[in-house]
C-alpha cells in the first residue's frame, strides 16, 4: 500500500484529487492543507505527496519551507502546466521527483506516484519544454529579488534599505531586469515574471 498525502489549499480540488488517487485501490490517501501543520502525533506516514507547485514555497511565497515539506522529503508530485515554466524549474530544482500537467489524464497522476514511491522519476512529456524555459530564466537572483520587493509594492528606498544596496543600484537592477525580460516597465515586468512563475 502507498500512502499518499495531497496538498492543496482549496477544499474541492484537495477532495477531488483525493478521490480520484483512492480509484486506485493500492493507495492510501490523505489530504491537507498547505497551511496545516499538524500535532506531530496526527502526522501519518506517507509515501508521496502531491502538491500543487504553486505551493512550494508556502504562504506569501516566501522562501520558508511549508510545513508539509518536512514530512514530504523530496518523494514529491508537482501539479502544474507549460505556461508556469518558473514553476515546473523550482519544482524540478528542489528535488521533486514528479511533474504532471494540470491539463493530464487522470491515469497519468497515478502512474505517477507509482513511480515517484518506487524512487524513479516522472516528467510528464508536456512539462519537458517548460522545464528547459524555466532553466533559461534570464534574471540574476539580485535582479528577481529586486522585482519580487516591487511586486509586493515596495518602493526603491525600502528595496534598497532590504537589500543594503544604494537606491542608483536598484534603480539598474530594475532596468535590466525590465530590459532582459522584454518589457514596457517595471509593472510589465512583475506581469511576465509572476506569469512565467519565476518568483
Amino acid at each position: 500500500m502507498v500512502r499518499v498525502h495531497v496538498v492543496h489549499e482549496e477544499e474541492l480540488l484537495r477532495s477531488a484529487l483525493a478521490q480520484l488517487l483512492r480509484s486506485d485501490d493500492t493507495l492510501e490517501v490523505a489530504a491537507m492543507s498547505p497551511l496545516a501543520d499538524p500535532p506531530e502525533h496526527e502526522v501519518l506516514p506517507t509515501d508521496v505527496c502531491v502538491v500543487d507547485g504553486e505551493y512550494l514555497h508556502g504562504p506569501g511565497r516566501g522562501q520558508d519551507a511549508p510545513p508539509f515539506r518536512a514530512r514530504c522529503g523530496e518523494r514529491l508530485v508537482v501539479l502544474t502546466t507549460p505556461g508556469r515554466p518558473g514553476v515546473a524549474r523550482r519544482a524540478f530544482d528542489g528535488g521533486a521527483l514528479g511533474l504532471v500537467d494540470k491539463n493530464a489524464p487522470a491515469q497519468r497522476l497515478i502512474r505517477a506516484v507509482h513511480r515517484v514511491a518506487a524512487g524513479e522519476r516522472f516528467l510528464d512529456e508536456a512539462l519537458t519544454v517548460a522545464l528547459l524555459v524555466g532553466a533559461a530564466m534570464p534574471l540574476t537572483t539580485r535582479e528577481l529579488s529586486v522585482l519580487s520587493l516591487a511586486a509586493q509594492g515596495a518602493p526603491m528606498v525600502e528595496i534598497a534599505a532590504r537589500l543594503h544596496l544604494s537606491r542608483g543600484t536598484i534603480r539598474n537592477y530594475m532596468a535590466t531586469a525590465i530590459r532582459k525580460v522584454g518589457a514596457r516597465n517595471r509593472v510589465d515586468a512583475i506581469r511576465i515574471v509572476q506569469s512565467a512563475g519565476w518568483t
